[in-house]
């Protein structure tokens, strides 16, 4: 029994006491937990609500872009090509070495203008001689005119003379007779003249032909020959060269589209056009439909329309690619520059203001927007955004600013 006590005795020296600073710190560790776990909901609410945890958004986006009025009352639209109307191989008339090319690729030339010179010495040589030959013809005119006036004045005096018998009828038929071979003489000389004139006519021909001339105001588009080479008119010889030069006009530059025949009802003469040259995506020129050509290609069921334009330009180049928009009235002088447009889905009505998600990222910023007219499906931005921009156009009523995003590909 005794022994029984004293191990109880024993056991309940075992027990730890509880003191005040122990229960203390169990206690300052639980705040400490508490504090750590509110803070960690708190900046997991935050980054919800900042949109950091929340999911992305899946939105459809457009772009802001400029688009021109007469897009909205144009009829059709064609593509083709810039042709000039009057366009020339500039060749010589007689085959001959090449001594000189006064233009290059890009050079303005006059109607008359010089464009290269043949060699020319036997011509030139040829030429001389006829002058002389036709000097030589006016003395002996000259002196034929003489000898007849001598010849008149004494077939007058003899006639005179003859009808008072001073002279006998052999003399007065003698100075008759010297009479006749003048005024033959003054004729024949006076046709050697004129058939030398014409022979130094020819030879003057001739050296014209080495001269190649520009035909009419144009520009050099490609330069074919060069000096040394072989001219020729039909180009058979070998390594000879036909043109020297090719030229186009340029004030008879027009686009050259072809026209479905199912909408050629849409095009008639005299229509006005607006054409947009690919070289040149930044501008738009006035034109009208010169010609109806009256005929069909049968295998591309297409009729070709010539447009005109109506200002010259000399950033225009002939075989450059052309869109031509056929339209249902003239463009109005407010209406040539370009507008930026926006899609009216994507707007929404904010406190009384048009407001855009523009995507920047994987975010949205909201951005007041001004808007003007209407412009078929599209609205005229004047203010806000700018043409290139990315904006979201589905269900952008439930985006907010710096919502994060996941573009729906198309």
């Amino acid at each position: 029994m005794e022994e029984y006590s004293r191990v109880e005795e024993d056991l309940s020296r075992l027990k730890i006491e509880k003191s005040p600073v122990s229960i203390k710190a169990g206690r300052r560790k639980k705040l400490i937990y508490l504090i750590v776990a509110l803070t960690i909901l708190a900046l997991v609410g935050i980054l919800y609500l900042g949109g950091i945890l929340r999911p992305a958004v899946q939105v459809e986006v457009a772009n802001v872009v400029q688009m021109y009025p007469s897009q909205t009352f144009t009829l059709l639209n064609a593509s083709g090509y810039v042709v000039a109307q009057r366009k020339a191989s500039v060749a010589s008339k007689v085959t001959g070495l090449l001594v000189s090319v006064s233009v290059e690729e890009g050079s303005y030339v006059k109607k008359g203008q010089i464009i290269a010179q043949l060699e020319s010495d036997d011509v030139m040589a040829a030429k001389k001689q006829a002058e002389a030959n036709v000097n030589v013809a006016r003395f002996n005119l000259e002196q034929t005119k003489a000898e007849l006036q001598d010849a008149t004045i004494s077939f007058n005096r003899n006639k005179d003379l003859l009808a008072h018998d001073y002279v006998s009828r052999a003399e007065y038929d003698a100075s008759e007779a010297r009479y006749k071979r003048a005024v033959a003489a003054v004729d024949a000389a006076g046709a050697a003249v004129k058939a030398s004139e014409a022979l130094l006519q020819a030879a003057n021909v001739a050296v014209e032909y080495t001269l190649i001339r520009a035909p009419f105001d144009a520009v050099v588009l490609t330069k074919n020959a060069d000096v040394g080479d072989i001219v020729t008119p039909i180009g058979a010889a070998a390594e000879a060269k036909a043109a020297v030069v090719t030229i186009a006009d340029m004030s008879s530059l027009q686009v050259e589209v072809d026209v479905s025949e199912s909408n050629l009802e849409k095009v008639k003469a005299g229509q006005p056009c607006e054409i947009q040259l690919d070289a040149l995506p930044e501008s738009r020129f006035r034109g009208e439909v010169h010609m109806v050509v009256p005929t069909a290609d049968r295998t591309k069921a297409t009729v070709m329309v010539k447009v005109r334009f109506i200002d010259k330009d000399g950033r225009i180049l002939p075989e450059m690619s052309a869109k031509v928009a056929f339209l249902s009235r003239p463009v109005k002088l407010e209406e040539q520059k370009p507008l930026t447009v926006i899609n009216p889905h994507a707007l929404v009505n904010r406190k009384s203001k048009n407001v855009a998600y523009v995507v920047k990222a994987n975010r949205v910023v909201e951005t007041p927007v001004t808007v003007g007219k209407r412009l078929g499906d599209m609205l005229e931005v004047l203010g806000g955004v700018k043409a290139g921009d990315r904006v979201a156009v589905v269900a952008p009523e439930k985006l907010k600013d710096g919502t994060r995003i996941k573009i729906i590909e198309k």
